[in-house]
């Protein structure tokens, strides 16, 4: 499995071996010792996962944990094909408001770790694209937090020839800079903290 870094402190990006034949294909997305000498961490202690089934032109995100509980996640495109995108929202990260952008797909294999803190979304560029996650922490509704996708001071690359389907909750938050006024988003060297701690009770 190849293991990049990406530009947002602490995100990774996998890309494991496919094995195609006359049936179709076989892939490990996730796999313990390439994630283990990325991260420092000997497992990812999960505690839920979740699929999500989108049309093309959706768009999700840009979602994050609050810090605490905080939460990583670590996401692959199981079926259709997307452009997953990192967003850093952790106040005095060195990589603050930058963000690196994943295209994967059913057949262009790849996973991404998000450690704690960061913000998810993506794009779905085909209908029925599925994307599966497994992450640190339950689903706490009261703990889960979404800057715009759509802020222009961010500039995520979204296409604009693209009919773009986005929920109600997710048009109408509040840009980067709003939330980090209303003193919403996690603080950097707290993430580091948590993200320690989760993976000494893990070990």
């Amino acid at each position: 499995m190849k293991v990049e870094k990406l530009t947002v402190q602490g995100a990774f990006v996998f890309t494991p071996e496919v094995f195609p034949d006359r049936r179709g294909l076989f892939v490990s997305p996730f796999q313990r010792a390439p994630f283990a000498a990325a991260s420092g961490s000997p497992l990812l202690p999960v505690a839920q996962t979740n699929h999500s089934v989108s049309h093309r032109g959706v768009v999700r995100g840009v979602h994050y944990t609050s810090a605490p509980p905080g939460a990583a996640k670590y996401v692959y495109c199981a079926a259709g094909t997307a452009i997953d995108i990192v967003v850093d929202v952790r106040v005095g990260s060195p990589t603050f408001g930058r963000w690196d952008a994943v295209r994967m797909s059913s057949r262009e294999i790849r996973a991404v770790y998000f450690p704690v803190g960061v913000g998810h979304a993506f794009v779905s560029l085909a209908d029925d694209t599925v994307m599966s996650y497994m992450l640190t922490g339950s689903y706490v509704p009261e703990h889960e937090r979404v800057v715009s996708a759509l802020d222009p001071a961010l500039g995520l690359p979204i296409p604009t020839d693209l009919e773009t389907i986005i929920s109600d909750r997710d048009r109408g938050s509040p840009s980067l800079a709003e939330t980090a006024e209303a003193g919403l988003l996690p603080d950097y060297q707290l993430c580091q903290v948590l993200e320690q701690q989760l993976y000494q009770v893990a070990h």
